[in-house]
């Protein structure tokens, strides 16, 4: 059965792009009598407000977005979803990596790498450090430099009869039906010795992903094209766990184009893009945002005013 799941972070008011991405993974998983459950990706205390977990319950409601696993609404999330809930699932899966000894404690701040890095990428100061310091640190793995992830060992073709979207507005105009290849990504390039474990003593984002999917058996997992470098963090993760880590091995990715606004720059929450709710108090309707859900799909988006148009629209032969 295809599982997927919708994953917000909760460090900023949710925008276009993020709806469209959840209408999408909607879109798969419903045509494929699959299951889907809403995981909010919680564990940066110091972005996550709750003013931000109400707006993901409020904008999934206002799109008729359902799920099948996963908290209710605000309150049961926090009660019984939080990942803040599953600190010693992360700690247990630190200290496995730890026994694989491909972790090391690193004290750098980042201001001391920028400083020293000029693409600001870890240097590798602390590498030899295998006792943990005194003072406030992070674990970071050791990413060999010749490792490399090629998309096309997981990712999944583009399972639409409608074209591969494009950025922005512009429609496509040449029907595919594969998803067109992504280049290989040298992580040591692209992240360097990433972050596992952070300075306040919580989960960084990509162990807690990682082991969140692996325990909620997600075999299906779908992104935004800038988290290319992150899906490769992970499978090496999952690598490094060895049998523990398998599953995550043999899950498919579909990693879609970014939105972007008229000036060609992607839709993020950090630079305050137009947030749904300010769409909504403008008196955009839902359906203006499935029809630019289909648009982004390739499909004639004059016809669709509902989220069924769109599911029999993507579901028709």
């Amino acid at each position: 059965m295809l599982r997927s799941r919708l994953a917000p972070t909760p460090s900023g008011y949710l925008h276009l792009g993020n709806a469209v991405n959840f209408i999408l993974t909607w879109l798969l998983v419903r045509r494929a009598d699959g299951r889907l459950k809403l995981r909010i990706d919680d564990a940066d205390a110091g972005r996550s407000r709750p003013e931000y977990i109400e707006d993901i319950f409020r904008q999934l409601e206002w799109l008729g977005l359902d799920w099948d696993l996963g908290p209710a609404g605000p309150d049961e999330f926090t009660a019984r979803y939080s990942q803040l809930q599953r600190l010693e699932r992360y700690r247990a899966g630190l200290n496995a990596l730890q026994a694989q000894q491909v972790l090391f404690f690193c004290h750098c701040t980042r201001r001391q790498i920028k400083k020293i890095s000029a693409d600001h990428l870890y240097p590798g100061t602390c590498r030899s450090r295998f006792q943990a310091p005194v003072e406030p640190h992070t674990v970071r793995i050791r990413v060999p430099h010749r490792w490399v992830f090629d998309p096309a060992s997981q990712e999944a073709a583009w399972p639409f009869a409608a074209a591969w979207p494009t950025s922005g507005e512009q429609a496509p105009k040449t029907l595919l039906r594969e998803t067109p290849s992504l280049p290989p990504v040298l992580l040591a390039t692209e992240m360097g010795d990433f972050i596992l474990w952070r300075r306040d003593n919580l989960p960084a984002y990509q162990l807690a992903s990682l082991l969140d999917d692996l325990d909620d058996e997600i075999n299906l997992i779908v992104r935004g094209l800038d988290l290319l470098p992150s899906t490769a963090a992970q499978v090496f993760l999952a690598e490094q766990l060895g049998p523990a880590g398998a599953a995550f091995l043999g899950a498919e990715f579909l990693h879609h184009p970014l939105l972007t606004d008229r000036q060609g720059r992607k839709l993020a929450k950090s630079d305050q893009a137009l947030s749904l709710a300010a769409m909504r108090a403008a008196g955009t309707s839902p359906a203006a945002v499935y029809r630019r859900a289909a648009r982004f799909l390739g499909l004639p988006a004059d016809e669709i005013n509902t989220l069924a148009d769109l599911l029999a629209a993507v579901t028709a032969p």
